[in-house]
């Protein structure tokens, strides 16, 4: 007799999604599903593809996430023995491919995946429709609604991971920038995510519309970064302290903030150190917000 698989999903990714694909496997530990997770169940010096293969008869679906980037090639392995089992019946009932932010449709050397109803996070990774659709598929049962959802979403993904972002975006170099103390690059990298974020690359800058629906997943990732590298000088959060100090006056906040002497300072005067005053960094963002500044 066949024993009852121990998993409820076996999520199927390519090592450079792992950061967003670990965000959605905590929210659905967090609706109380059982995941097999590589990093959480393989002990170091097993071998890789075997444990996988174990896996996989422990499991009763699979999520198969494609990236920007495509599968893995651990993926491929996968996906030729899960596929094995849900043709045959086995303990793998159900394959669930879900497109990760950024991606549009199943990619053509992958349209055998097509013939499932796949998910799609094209709207960011804390869509709650998305994950109540991934939820139904893997237990087969449409789960509760609940108003309050969204926000226990993003506090869970922005303390399971420094890097978050409901768009796909990458904010490694951010990160890295600021490590070193580059603050003249990390500014600089500030600006293009948030268009990359907003989608606006091509326009350049950014506008009301585009601030009140910008992610805050991902505006909390970028402040965290800044106030964590800095040590608590430089960052949004720090600004908008100032911001309030200054009872939301422009020219007192951007005096205090260094944004300001006799009139709004160019770019080229901005200050790229770490005795820059409190406030003064990230600042090249404040020149993409400049044309609805009043």
């Amino acid at each position: 007799m066949n024993e009852l698989p121990e998993f409820d999903v076996f999520l199927a990714h390519n090592t450079q999604d792992k950061p967003q694909v670990r965000l959605i496997g905590s929210v659905l530990k967090q609706r109380r599903l059982k995941v097999w997770l590589d990093e959480e169940q393989i002990i170091p010096g097993q071998i890789f593809q075997l444990e996988i293969q174990k896996a996989i008869s422990k499991v009763k679906s699979a999520v198969i996430f494609i990236g920007q980037t495509g599968l893995g090639r651990w993926q491929y392995v996968e996906l030729q023995t899960l596929y094995s089992q849900f043709v045959q019946a086995e303990n793998v009932k159900t394959i669930i491919p879900v497109l990760l932010p950024r991606v549009n449709e199943i990619p053509k050397d992958l349209l055998f995946l097509a013939q499932y109803h796949w998910v799609s996070f094209t709207n960011g990774i804390d869509d709650v429709e998305a994950l109540h659709q991934l939820e139904w598929g893997i237990t087969g049962r449409k789960p509760e609604r609940k108003s309050n959802q969204k926000q226990v979403i993003e506090t869970d993904v922005l303390q399971s991971n420094d890097l978050s972002s409901a768009k796909g975006i990458n904010y490694t170099k951010l990160r890295d920038f600021l490590a070193e103390r580059k603050w003249k690059q990390a500014d600089q990298e500030t600006t293009s995510v948030m268009l990359q974020v907003a989608n606006r690359q091509k326009e350049g800058w950014l506008d009301v519309g585009n601030i009140k629906i910008f992610p805050s997943i991902d505006l909390r990732t970028i402040d965290t970064l800044w106030v964590k590298f800095s040590r608590e000088r430089f960052g949004f959060s720090v600004q908008k302290r100032i911001w309030q100090e200054a009872n939301q006056a422009y020219t007192k906040f951007g005096k205090q903030v260094a944004w300001y002497k006799y009139d709004w300072i160019i770019y080229f005067n901005i200050i790229y150190s770490s005795n820059a005053p409190t406030g003064h960094l990230p600042c090249s963002y404040y020149y993409i917000l400049s044309k609805f500044r009043v």
